[in-house]
């Protein structure tokens, strides 16, 4: 029965990672125009309640910049700071999103949900109203969190990921990912598609990889929230993946 079982699977998974493969995203833009802006930005963060959301927030606010949390529940938060603004809405609400979206200057993503086992489009759809809302108030840039093993990073999260965890529990999830990443490349936005490795809970390390060709096709990679949101808070003024899709993870 566990031949079969393997029988059926490796070719499903190795079937599904030819479906998840795109080229690496790149912008067709010209140079980003949000650049040059200085430190005091506003920024939003969307999935603020989320793991790595409530590390944006606090990072941020470490930093000095005044922060707007959007979420669905302000409860989850518990968090008060003189330079943070907690805005209740729904990102597949796109008029509470384009509310909540105005006087920013840049939003940084980390959108997720549990909802692994049937077909959804709440990172695709949401996304399609994010970016709706930058191009309605004029943001420039996003940053935005998906995840290692799709697009042109297909496998770099070890076999275990590839063989077992993608095919039979995240299969929904990593596409409905991809058709996040690919509205994000079709945008005309100043955008960075940020992949971690899996996700862990616990203080940053501080010191991690980061590229367009990080991770490993044999062993699996992780990487601490903590250090995902302090990789994607420094895209906040740092031009050198703008328009592209860099993975990080130790």
């Amino acid at each position: 029965m566990f031949r079969i079982f393997l029988l059926v699977l490796i070719p499903y998974a190795l079937l599904l990672s030819v479906f998840l493969w795109r080229k690496a995203p790149v912008r067709s833009m010209g140079k980003p125009v949000s650049r040059g802006w200085g430190n005091r930005l506003r920024v939003l963060v969307i999935g603020a309640t989320g793991g790595t959301g409530r590390q944006l927030v606090q990072q941020a606010l470490d930093q000095g910049y005044p922060v707007t949390a959007f979420v669905r529940d302000p409860s989850k938060l518990q968090l008060e700071h003189a330079n943070l603004r907690i805005v209740k809405g729904d990102v597949l609400d796109y008029a509470s999103v384009e509310s909540a979206m105005r006087g920013q200057s840049a939003v940084l993503c980390a959108l997720g949900h549990k909802r692994f086992f049937y077909p959804n489009k709440i990172q695709s759809n949401g996304m399609r109203n994010i970016l709706g809302a930058m191009k309605a108030c004029d943001v420039p840039r996003l940053i935005c969190e998906t995840a290692l093993g799709i697009g042109n990073s297909v496998g770099r999260l070890g076999l275990p990921h590839t063989f077992f965890i993608l095919p039979l529990i995240l299969p929904f999830y990593m596409w409905d990912k991809l058709r996040q990443e690919e509205l994000i490349v079709a945008s005309d936005r100043d955008w960075v598609i940020v992949r971690p490795g899996m996700l862990k809970n616990g203080d940053a390390r501080g010191g991690y990889r980061h590229g367009p060709k990080v991770g490993n096709y044999f062993w699996p990679v992780s990487i601490a929230r903590a250090d995902v949101a302090d990789f994607m808070l420094k895209q906040l003024t740092d031009d050198s993946y703008v328009g592209t899709a860099a993975a990080v993870c130790w």
